[in-house]
């Protein structure tokens, strides 16, 4: 299976859920990350952990034609914003298209302008993931949704925990993070990448 995961505003969450979603298909086969984001979010986050933390290899835009063909599951973190173009492609070479995104109203309208563009394409590949959601019931999740009903959306959302920060910082899963909503936050992938399979 190949998972391209895209943004169109910093900040929603884009390479921690490359890297869980990664972390998920490695239970299931060989897995490979490709970091296609220019910062090389999910590189830094792999080299700041001890030995090989990640149940999966990240490699670098440039190694994935030589890399990809010996794994089963890729993930691609993208660059963020990507243009008309860049849309097309990714949504046309990829099995499915993960588009993170927050639920305030700004990150909702830019997404809601994306789904136009690909809608406009025709493709229908892709699946919104509200990410960073607060964990007590708030409005703004309940008026993303709404304003989301008519494009396909993941069911799970991606509650808004620290233990996320910690992982990034250590360079580990979030489920090796000692944090006691640790498990709650590898919990919401664990949903999300069954989800995707079934």
């Amino acid at each position: 299976m190949l998972i391209t995961v895209a943004g169109f505003k910093g900040g929603i969450g884009k390479t921690t859920t490359a890297v869980h979603l990664a972390c998920y298909l490695s239970g299931l086969g060989k897995t490979l990350l490709v970091d296609g984001d220019p910062n090389r979010s999910a590189t830094g986050w792999s080299k700041r952990g001890e030995g090989n933390s990640f149940p999966f290899k990240v490699v670098d835009l440039m190694q994935a034609a030589l890399y990809s063909p010996k794994y089963e599951h890729i993930v691609i973190d993208t660059a963020a914003r990507p243009d008309q173009n860049e849309l097309e492609a990714l949504a046309d070479g990829c099995d499915l298209l993960v588009l993170p995104t927050t639920p305030d109203a700004l990150a909702v309208d830019a997404l809601l302008q994306t789904v136009d563009l690909l809608q406009s394409l025709e493709s229908d590949r892709y699946r919104i993931l509200l990410t960073m959601v607060h964990p007590k019931p708030v409005k703004m999740a309940e008026q993303a949704r709404e304003a989301l009903s008519e494009v396909p959306l993941f069911d799970t959302e991606i509650r808004r925990l620290i233990a996320y920060e910690k992982a990034a910082l250590m360079g580990v899963p979030v489920y090796e993070v000692k944090d006691r909503k640790a498990k709650i936050a590898w919990n919401d992938y664990e949903q999300v990448g069954k989800e995707i399979m079934s």
